[in-house]
């Protein structure tokens, strides 16, 4: 495909994946714009520049010639605030101003079902209130006001909220867990684990986000909620890993004010990777309608909550001999696992 796409994050969990996919597609011309060196086997096949979003000069430079840009970098919920809406808001608004300055035909903004808080009613709608929970929802609240702001401009700037989305090169929070899973022990949820969470597989968020780079205008140049439209609950969709596992162990529930009270405390002295958005949702129901993107862009996801947590199971198993050992805040290292290694001592 004659296109020039340009991927910030692109070394990111995410960023991988999705040149992965575009690579599949035939699209051949990607640059990927990061923080982080791009090292994976694909290096040969793009064109990776070390660079800051929230340079401008830098962005100006790469977007040059680019017909496409898909905004997937962000710092995450472990950062610092002043990091957070440095990089999430004001990146954000370096990128679509010099994306409009040079014509660029489609800018697809990543954002996240952060931005609807600790709501009150399931399923999420689009057109739900935004409330967002701490810096990080709060900062994608603002990066999607850019996105509107530029799109009533007359650009083409799709948005997607993704739920939590899982798969191929995830680590994260989600190491933590199959790290218990493949040493054989029980997994504790954060309540009874009847509450029913939606996932997201990571290639089919790719292939919502290609959906919006080739469908026509119109339909595309709007908000969207993914999510896996097959899930469960908790306690089912997690057992799923456990007994791919093959100890025979079993998700418990946990009393679920208690524990959230020690993790607040826990993450106040910075003993615990868990952030607040992680551990005060757990146990709350949390979905999404993906009505609108079935109906506007006829988007239907593959995977099932199950199938992408065995996935990226079996992803993690293949691959542990190339990160144990590292750590770090974002999802292509495991998470620290703090105190809690402690803990998994009683599991």
């Amino acid at each position: 495909m004659d296109k020039k796409v340009l991927v910030t994050g692109g070394s990111g969990f995410l960023g991988i994946n999705m040149i992965r996919y575009l690579l599949h597609q035939g699209v051949t011309d990607i640059t990927v714009l990061d923080l982080v060196e791009f090292d994976y086997p694909e290096r040969d096949r793009i064109k990776a520049v070390i660079g800051d979003i929230r340079n401008a000069e830098t962005v100006r430079e790469v977007m040059q010639g680019c017909n496409w840009v898909i905004h997937t970098a962000a710092a995450l919920p472990l950062y610092t605030k002043e990091e957070i809406f440095s990089t999430d808001i004001e990146g954000t608004k370096i990128l679509l101003a010099e994306a409009g300055k040079t014509n660029i035909e489609r800018f697809v903004h990543i954002s996240s079902t952060a931005v609807y808080g600790i709501p009150d009613h399931h399923p999420l709608y689009e057109t739900d209130p935004l409330i967002g929970v701490g810096p990080y929802g709060h900062a994608k609240i603002e990066a999607e006001n850019a996105c509107l702001e530029a799109r009533a401009k007359g650009m083409c700037v799709p948005i997607i909220r993704p739920k939590s989305f899982v798969g191929p090169e995830r680590l994260g929070v989600f190491a933590l867990f199959y790290d218990w899973a493949k040493d054989g022990k029980k997994f504790p949820m954060i309540g009874s684990g009847n509450n029913r969470y939606q996932l997201l597989d990571v290639e089919d968020l790719c292939e919502a986000i290609y959906l919006c780079l080739i469908k026509d205008e119109a339909a595309v140049n709007d908000t969207f909620n993914v999510g896996a439209t097959e899930f469960t609950t908790m306690k089912e969709d997690y057992q799923a890993v456990l007994d791919r596992a093959g100890f025979g162990k079993k998700v418990i529930g946990t009393p679920a004010k208690p524990l959230i009270l020690a993790l607040r405390i826990l993450e106040f002295f910075k003993l615990s990777p868990l952030y607040k958005w992680v551990y005060e949702t757990a146990c709350e129901d949390s979905f999404v309608s993906t009505e609108k993107i079935e109906q506007k862009l006829h988007f239907y996801p593959k995977f099932s909550n199950k199938q992408a947590l065995v996935r990226n199971y079996e992803w993690y198993l293949a691959n542990l001999h190339t990160f144990e050992g590292k750590g770090g805040i974002s999802h292509r290292v495991p998470w620290s696992q703090g105190i809690l290694k402690f803990f998994k001592l009683f599991f």
